[in-house]
């Protein structure tokens, strides 16, 4: 079977279009083609790109034919195109300017073929955070972020929510005793739980990921600061729809439900600065306004690590919610009835607009037809738990909460303690640890944010909290004294 080394040795230039041609020799074996004859196939396109003897070859003679005009004195690879590419925004006017500016940047990257743009979007590092970008051959390690795999898990139970009230105590207290909080946060030798995901192989494929592998002992089970949190609530079915490996939601039905939002944790962040790094020590002639925006061909040996890395962080992430889960549910004595989760800062292989493509979601939620995932509020306001629509407007996705509307700075600069607590009092919500930056007021109208995505989701259940775990957070940031 042709590999990527075998078509840079027979003159292929390296880069995306290896990675491109590689796609294109897939999906002519899927149609049937011996191996001597996809041979044959490529090396037509890379002869004559301006007319590739099959569909499928598209992709690749389109990149061909422009390393040919830089060849001939076109711009350059690294050259930004005059105007960004098309791309679908949801809720506009929720978005701050400095937001869609990053987007229309990222749509200007010679490598982008897609993208789109949440209400739920802020501004992040690179690609903001609600955005999504497509493209072709290559992966921007800056464009997943720095919490690769950050995830959402809801799980339900089939019991009286009487408990909420009857057995506060033991609730908050389950959630005192068997969750961890903080940047760096890990447990001590002895303490440590266990799950399979310490037995992956991956672990062991690179000399990297060996040294992540202490890392991810300690810190399994942990959440970190900021926003992540793990809360008790109220699950209200809005319609009929089956979780994973449990029963159907009953429409109209109240559940005791248990919702977590983290990731990665140091895995991740590890991952993502190392790759992101090397990303852009290939690309030094980046202009500087997306230089956050370095990519790695797939098919090269960065690309390569960075994609079983980043997937390896992803089933850590979704163990470090397993265990969480289990933990808590053991300690309430109760069996969940059926869960929901989903990845919100990854990368996939897709299909889209006829081609695959690698999609990369900072801050958006999966929404293929039928794919679940859940929609956060804030620890005062309700979230969503929906249903893909499957609209490639979009690229098959959706916003993953409802998005900052100011920084942390302003949020303790301007906001009120009194306020905030009196918020939470009046919703009857019980918070353990959180800090004024995470107030309900720091961020933006989840109901307005979920009503401008009805045509990329359907709403299958509530999510109300009553008891909030946070880590404690450190207040403003103030200058050390010289």
């Amino acid at each position: 079977m042709v590999t990527g080394r075998d078509l840079i040795a027979t003159g292929w230039p390296e880069g995306p279009a290896v990675g491109l041609a590689l796609a294109a020799a897939e999906k002519l074996r899927a149609a049937g083609l011996d191996e001597d004859s996809v041979r044959r196939e490529l090396e037509k396109t890379r002869a004559a790109p301006d007319a590739p003897p099959d569909p499928a070859l598209e992709p690749v003679a389109r990149e061909l034919r422009r390393l040919r005009g830089d060849a001939e004195g076109g711009a350059s690879e690294h050259a930004l195109r005059d105007e960004p590419r098309p791309y679908g925004v949801w809720g506009p006017d929720l978005i701050e300017p400095g937001a869609t500016a990053q987007m229309e940047n990222a749509m200007r990257l010679p490598v982008s073929v897609g993208g789109a743009l949440m209400p739920d979007a802020h501004l992040g590092y690179g690609l903001p955070v609600g955005g999504v970008l497509a493209t072709e051959g290559v992966v921007i390690p800056w464009a997943v972020g720095v919490d690769i795999a950050c995830r959402m898990r809801l799980s339900v139970y089939d019991v009286s929510l009487d408990l909420l009230e009857d057995r506060r105590e033991d609730l908050t207290e389950a959630l005192l005793r068997n969750t961890n909080f903080g940047a760096g946060s890990k447990y001590k030798e002895g303490r440590r739980p266990e799950h399979e995901v310490l037995d992956d192989p991956a672990w062991e494929a690179t000399a990297f990921l060996r040294g992540l592998k202490d890392t991810g002992q300690a810190q399994l089970g942990t959440s970190g600061s900021g926003n992540h949190f793990v809360e008790w609530g109220v699950f209200e079915a809005l319609e009929a729809a089956d979780g994973e490996d449990g029963e159907a939601f009953v429409p109209g039905r109240r559940y005791l439900a248990l919702l977590s939002h983290s990731g990665s944790r140091g895995v991740g962040f590890k991952i993502a600065n190392r790759y992101s790094k090397r990303a852009k020590d290939k690309h030094p002639e980046l202009d500087k306004s997306v230089a956050d925006l370095a990519w790695l061909d797939l098919t090269s040996e960065e690309g390569e690590e960075y994609w079983l890395s980043m997937q390896l962080a992803g089933r850590f992430a979704s163990a470090n919610h397993a265990v969480i889960h289990d933990k808590v549910s053991r300690a309430l004595g109760e069996e969940v009835l059926t869960k929901v989760e989903n990845h919100h800062n990854f990368l996939w292989k897709e299909e889209w607009d006829g081609r695959e493509v690698l999609v990369h979601r900072k801050g958006a939620t999966p929404a293929g037809r039928g794919v679940m995932g859940v929609i956060p509020g804030s620890m005062g306001d309700p979230g969503y738990v929906v249903r893909g629509r499957g609209d490639e407007r979009s690229i098959n996705s959706a916003a993953h909460g409802a998005g900052r509307r100011m920084s942390r700075t302003q949020a303790f600069r301007t906001l009120s303690e009194e306020r905030w607590r009196g918020y939470l009092a009046e919703r009857g919500i019980t918070l353990i640890g959180g800090s004024l930056d995470e107030a309900p007021e720091a961020y933006k109208d989840v109901e307005a944010v979920v009503s401008l995505q009805g045509d990329l989701v359907d709403l299958v259940g509530k999510f109300t909290p009553k008891i909030v775990r946070m880590d404690a957070g450190s207040g403003p940031r103030r200058k050390k004294r010289k």
